[in-house]
């Protein structure tokens, strides 16, 4: 264990990629991924990283990416239970009970609905990816959850989504200005293409690029085209010359919430820094309302799509990602189909361009 931007982390490393787990909240990040002679670090750490904050520990340790279970703020309580914000998995310390180079093993028990969840992070010689297998065992009852991955944003990143059949700007207050936070986006609008999302003013908002509208704070959710069996997530760097995707099975994890975080919230610890992030969070649960939200009706779940699993402490639930980079060639833009190939998969581009990259995709336990 070494203590890694403010945080006590467990290594694991291969020949191209090294990663660290912070031990509070079980947080991946930072990551750095080794292309050809060029070493890169996708993922977003909070500027008060090292800054020892007065916070919620998930938020003290913010980065990369971490599991949520149940996902969301949970300011409201279920039944009796209240669950901090993205749930004890993202607020307490892990416990190591394995490791090897390239393989970490992590446990953690809930204590506020009584069950155990397993984290595996592993790593495959020559490729540019990380396998992430969390499984929830012991506990019973309605559960949303996902994984919270943050983009670091320097320069212009091209986003696109596997095929979707509802998309929603969230509907409620995401931002108050009252207390120094804004938004950009029409609340409940609702869309079918990342190119043209209503925006407060009137006008449309391209979601497709970022960063983008300096000064704000949205968010926005899309649920999966049915009858999918492999669903992902991609964001194009053509300046850096790669592409960061995420792997997932959408029956098990429906939807996809972008949060763009661009300056727009003014009070601790963001205090306006927090600026070119993007969140591309997939998971199942209704927005970011947490347990309550997303168990009650809302559009999504009105319109036929999953936003929680009914947990049974019998059969646990076992959720699979995985995240990867691949370089990419001049001219590479939005990437509009992700297809299984011959030791891996192919990515290519609206601009007809490709690239390819190794991965073992049967990993991918539900497929």
């Amino acid at each position: 264990m070494k203590v890694v931007q403010g945080q006590p982390s467990w290594g694991l490393r291969n020949d191209v990629v090294e990663a660290w787990v912070t031990q509070l909240g079980g947080q991946l990040g930072p990551v750095t991924f080794q292309l050809g002679d060029r070493t890169i670090s996708p993922l977003h750490v909070a500027p008060w990283a090292e800054e020892g904050i007065d916070h919620e520990a998930c938020i003290r340790a913010l980065r990369g990416d971490f599991f949520c279970l149940p996902f969301g703020g949970n300011e409201e309580p279920f039944q009796g239970e209240r669950h901090p914000i993205h749930g004890e998995t993202a607020n307490c310390e892990w416990t190591r009970f394995g490791q090897e180079d390239d393989v970490l093993w992590l446990q953690l028990a809930t204590t506020i609905r009584p069950g155990k969840v397993s984290k595996a992070v592993e790593l495959r010689p020559g490729h540019t990816a990380l396998y992430v297998r969390h499984t929830v065992s012991g506990m019973s009852g309605p559960m949303p959850f996902g994984h919270h991955a943050m983009l670091r944003c320097a320069t212009k990143g091209l986003v696109s989504l596997s095929p979707f059949a509802f998309g929603q700007v969230f509907p409620g207050q995401f931002e108050d200005p009252v207390k120094g936070g804004y938004s950009s986006l029409k609340r409940g609008a609702r869309f079918d293409s990342l190119k043209a999302v209503p925006s407060a003013d009137g006008g449309v908002a391209d979601l497709s690029r970022y960063p983008a509208r300096e000064g704000f704070e949205d968010l926005v959710m899309v649920y999966s085209e049915p009858g999918r069996n492999l669903a992902w997530s991609a964001v194009t760097f053509p300046e850096e010359r790669y592409v960061w995707f995420s792997l997932r099975d959408p029956r098990v994890l429906t939807g996809t919430i972008l949060w763009h975080s661009n300056g727009g919230r003014h009070y601790a610890p963001w205090s306006g820094r927090h600026r070119g992030v993007l969140g591309v969070e997939d998971v199942t649960a209704s927005m970011h309302w947490g347990l309550a939200g997303s168990v009650a009706e809302s559009d999504a779940s009105r319109a036929g799509f999953r936003t929680y699993f009914d947990l049974n402490p019998n059969a646990p639930l076992v959720v699979d990602y995985i995240m990867a980079v691949a370089e990419v060639p001049e001219g590479f833009d939005h990437v509009t189909a992700i297809e299984a190939s011959a030791e891996g998969v192919r990515l290519r581009s609206r601009s007809g361009r490709e690239t390819f990259s190794p991965l073992e995709l049967e990993w991918l336990r539900s497929r």
